[in-house]
This record gives structure tokens, C-alpha cells and sequence, in this order.
């Protein structure tokens, strides 16, 4: 939802290009469900479905390992959860890169959220800071592309107006870990969700099997 949210903002700048990368995860095809349909209302005049098979392959987390159980929601909790794919957004954003040098895009819209997040560490600003320093070491585009992460410092309260101001598809959107029919309510992505909206004082739309 805050990749949503996150678009919604950007497409008031001017046309978006939608990315989206399928690594083997629990719920692939629902997230691509979403993707496909978050982009056609969004208006987005490109996008772009690409594979990263050897985040799955390589395992390790719990969102790409069937043997690695995903955990009950624990929002305080202060180390990384095994929930944590290893530097997977790194990845995604280098695609990111990759993709915008082509299009000749401005900026990379990367809907990271550091204080509301499950303690991701490719989810903070230091994460994103360094990134910039690498597009502009290493890219034909230099400074004139950058991420931007607009939700960073924005709690899921927060967000959840801010995407219902600007008219997010939150109907669209898809953050469980684990189930792709009714999301499950248990896992952190779920909590975490499901706080901001209460706390919004809003009705998270889409099915669950546990609230």
C-alpha cells in the first residue's frame, strides 16, 4: 500500500512508469494482481513485470523459504524479522535505475517507510542516502536521477490519509506476507496496516481472515 500511496503522489508531478519485480515470494501472483490494476488506475503510461528468480532461489527469509515459518505480528519488535529478504531492495532499485536511465525519467519513487517498517534495514534514510550516492557514481544520469522515498518519515496513520487524499486504490492493494484470497491479519505487514487505518480512523477495504 505505501508503493501505492506513494505513485498517487507522483503521478500529480507528471506521467509515472510502474515497476514491478516478482522474486519468488509467498504471494507473487496476488501482487501482481494489484500491480496490474493499481497501474491501469493510476494512469501509468509505461510499466515493466520483471523476474528475480535468485532471491528465491537463495532463500533465507521467510517470504521466499516455505521452511522458514512467517512470524506473528510482534510491531515492537527491535531486530530484523525473518521476514527480511537480504538486500532485496537494493536489487529492486537497481532495476529501477536501469529502467529510468532508459525512459530518461527525473526521479525513482520508492515507497520505503523507516519508523513505521518491521525494522527492514533497506528501509531507512541512510539506505536511501547512500543509493543516491551510488546512482551518481555509477550511472550515465549521474545526480539528475534520484530516489525519492516521500513516506520515509510517515507513520501508516498518516499515510493512509495522505493516500486517501490523493486518491489511492487502497481497494487494489495487497500487504500480506503470507495468504493471496483473505489476508491473514497476523503477520507484522498485516498489523501494521491494519493499526494505520484504525488509527486513521478509516476501513482498511480489502478482505481479511483475522481482524
Amino acid at each position: 500500500m505505501d508503493s501505492t500511496v506513494a505513485a498517487a503522489l507522483a503521478r500529480r508531478d507528471g506521467p509515472i512508469a510502474c515497476l514491478h519485480v516478482s522474486y519468488g515470494q509467498r504471494t507473487a501472483a496476488r501482487e501482481r494482481r494489484s500491480f496490474e490494476a493499481v497501474a491501469s488506475v493510476l494512469g501509468a503510461v509505461r510499466r515493466r513485470v520483471v523476474d528475480f528468480p535468485h532471491l528465491g532461489a537463495f532463500g533465507g527469509s521467510a517470504l521466499t523459504e516455505r521452511g522458514i515459518a512467517v512470524p506473528a505480528a510482534d510491531v515492537q519488535r527491535r531486530e530484523i524479522p525473518p521476514t527480511y529478504v537480504p538486500f532485496r531492495n537494493a536489487q529492486f532499485l537497481a532495476a529501477a535505475v536501469a529502467w529510468a536511465e532508459t525512459l530518461d525519467a527525473r526521479a525513482i519513487v520508492y515507497g520505503a517507510v523507516e519508523e513505521d517498517s518491521s525494522g527492514y534495514p533497506d528501509c531507512r534514510g541512510v539506505f536511501v542516502e547512500a543509493f543516491n550516492r551510488l546512482i551518481e557514481a555509477g550511472s550515465r544520469a549521474g545526480a539528475a536521477l534520484r530516489v525519492e522515498a516521500p513516506l520515509l518519515h510517515r507513520r501508516k496513520a498518516e499515510i493512509v490519509r495522505l493516500g486517501l487524499s490523493v486518491g489511492a486504490p487502497f481497494d487494489l492493494t495487497w500487504s500480506c506476507y503470507q495468504d493471496e484470497e483473505e489476508a491473514c491479519g497476523t503477520c507484522d505487514s498485516c498489523a501494521l496496516r491494519l493499526r494505520g487505518f484504525k488509527e486513521a480512523g478509516a476501513v482498511d477495504p480489502i478482505p481479511y481472515r483475522l481482524r
